[in-house]
């Protein structure tokens, strides 16, 4: 692929209903996202990602979209962005939306009208399928979001198709007109300024034969991901929708979340008339959509990480670069998840920061991740909107657990624990908001912008170190050799021309001893601080220039 600016874009992605609110509704909006651009700028990042913004029910936080047109009143309108896409191209960072390919709202006017028949001109922009001989639905997969993938239309008795909510229909990438409808609305962003686009879903737009079952002893419908992931129509859909962005937009970015891709089918995902680049949950496995949940959270599976991480480096050729994240809308903050919140707080923020980012790749940054944010704490239950959620821990009652180490538990792994309001500072509602806001927010001491940027060892000053480190040629076009260590352990080096630099990260709250790595006498550190690089503390981390 030929060279393009995305290949050395730092991004930061905000959660807009959490990131600023200026209008006193409880509620994060646009104008809060263009007020807070100097700081977003002043991070080190150059591009910025922001979730739906589009006009939804907010079944699915914006994830149902109703209008692909036009802006939630909860945020603003077109001139807010307009204005947000103005002044962020002013400081020289670029913009990105989320665009859903493989659903709509049932609110969406498309699929309404749908619904009145199946000689409506929109009927086929959606799947149905008829009912089994006695009425059960036409196959046995599951939803994402639980249950089956179908369900039934009561006027015309037949069945459609819904791989999340039963209230976000998927759309039959089938039909051409679906596939220009789509494309229409990514022009219109385009001609409003945007640089990009994440693409939610999309290894999901080309489905099975529905004449298929899942084979399973389970009664209860099961996941069925080899009949709606990743199927090879995939890549002909989006190539067609990708040629054709790219002949108004040559440098378009196209982010495409490929949830469950392996580094061979990502591989073949970024391509030049395909995804500039992908994110996938291969890194972190329980986080992938699976029929076996373990009922409680487990810690790092160091080694499992360490295996996923050294393919993704290695199975990309050098033009390919992976995303590199920790955290993101769709899981807890690593902080609560992997670190220590107790002890550790901001030694493990450095430590994960500063082995992921200076690996091949492109840093995904998450809304409040530069200042160490953790989980919401989360006081009842009755705080998730999920119901799946609210059964596992009913269940765990039942089995002897007790409320407060279920809650603490299952908190500590879902999705919507790493939504809270981003901590402006420490006074009431964090300044995120002069009212209560719409979900939560952590009221930290020493854990929010405002502290932080005045103190010089503060994980956001850190992150400004990180990144500057991050965008000089070494650690953006430099090769990557992978160093033995022991499981808790990842070290590595980087190559390019005559730089070479060792990179050393503990993952653990453990003292490491009896490393083997040689370190000349000569080098110099860049970050962090090791006196002996045979005994590594908890949560240490170094970066030499050698």
């Amino acid at each position: 692929m030929q060279k393009n600016w995305w290949q050395e874009a730092i991004i930061y992605q905000v959660y807009p209903k959490s990131f600023k609110d200026t209008n006193g509704d409880g509620i994060g909006d646009i104008k809060g996202i263009t007020s807070s651009l100097d700081y977003i700028k002043s991070i080190g990042v150059n591009t910025i990602w922001i979730n739906p913004i589009f006009v939804s029910p907010q079944i699915d936080n914006g994830y149902d979209i109703s209008n692909f047109y036009a802006i939630d009143d909860i945020f603003g309108n077109v001139d807010d962005v307009e204005m947000l896409i103005e002044e962020a191209h002013k400081r020289e960072i670029k913009v990105i939306f989320d665009l859903v390919l493989n659903h709509t709202s049932s609110k969406h006017p498309w699929f309404q009208e749908a619904l009145k028949g199946k000689d409506n001109i929109y009927r086929d922009y959606y799947i149905w399928e008829d009912a089994g001989i006695n009425g059960e639905e036409p196959n046995n997969w599951a939803s994402f979001f639980g249950g089956s993938v179908w369900e039934k239309d009561k006027l015309s008795h037949q069945y459609y198709f819904h791989l999340f909510d039963k209230e976000m229909p998927d759309l039959n990438w089938e039909n051409l007109e679906v596939q220009k409808a789509m494309l229409d609305i990514a022009k219109y962003w385009i001609s409003k300024g945007i640089d990009g686009f994440r693409l939610d879903a999309f290894i999901h737009i080309a489905k099975a034969d529905f004449n298929q079952q899942k084979e399973t002893n389970n009664c209860e419908p099961v996941i069925a991901e080899e009949y709606y992931a990743n199927l090879p129509k995939v890549k002909h859909y989006l190539s067609h929708f990708v040629r054709e962005i790219k002949k108004i937009k040559p440098d378009v970015f196209i982010l495409g979340e490929a949830a469950s891709a392996t580094p061979i089918i990502g591989k073949d995902y970024i391509s030049e008339n395909l995804c500039s680049t992908i994110i996938s949950f291969d890194h972190f496995r329980e986080t992938s959509h699976s029929e076996k949940e373990s009922h409680l959270p487990t810690s790092l599976d160091f080694i499992s990480f360490k295996e996923s991480i050294y393919k993704w480096q290695n199975e990309l050729s050098d033009e390919q670069k992976p995303t590199l994240y920790w955290n993101n809308h769709d899981m807890p903050r690593v902080l609560s998840r992997f670190g220590n919140t107790s002890f550790y707080r901001n030694e493990s923020a450095k430590s994960f920061a500063t082995v992921m980012y200076l690996l091949k790749g492109i840093p995904i940054i998450y809304y409040g991740e530069e200042i160490g944010m953790k989980n919401l704490d989360i006081p009842t239950i009755d705080f998730f909107e999920d119901k799946k959620i609210v059964e596992e821990y009913q269940f765990l009652i039942t089995q002897g657990y007790k409320p407060k180490e279920v809650l603490r538990s299952l908190a500590e792994k879902h999705k919507e624990v790493s939504r809270g309001c981003m901590q402006w500072d420490s006074t009431e509602y964090a300044d995120f908001s002069s009212v209560s806001p719409w979900n939560s927010v952590n009221q930290e001491d020493g854990f929010n912008v405002s502290e932080q940027e005045k103190d010089d060892h503060s994980i956001l000053n850190f992150y400004r170190q990180l990144l500057e480190l991050k965008k000089t040629p070494l650690f953006q076009e430099g090769h990557v050799n992978f160093l033995d260590t022991p499981p808790e352990i990842i070290a590595y080096k980087r190559f390019y021309k005559s730089e070479e630099a060792i990179v050393i990260a503990n993952l653990s709250d453990k003292q490491i001893n009896d490393i083997d790595i040689v370190i000349p006498s000569t080098s110099k550190i860049l970050l962090g601080s090791l006196e002996n690089a045979k005994q590594i503390a908890s949560y240490e981390f170094v970066v030499y220039k050698t």
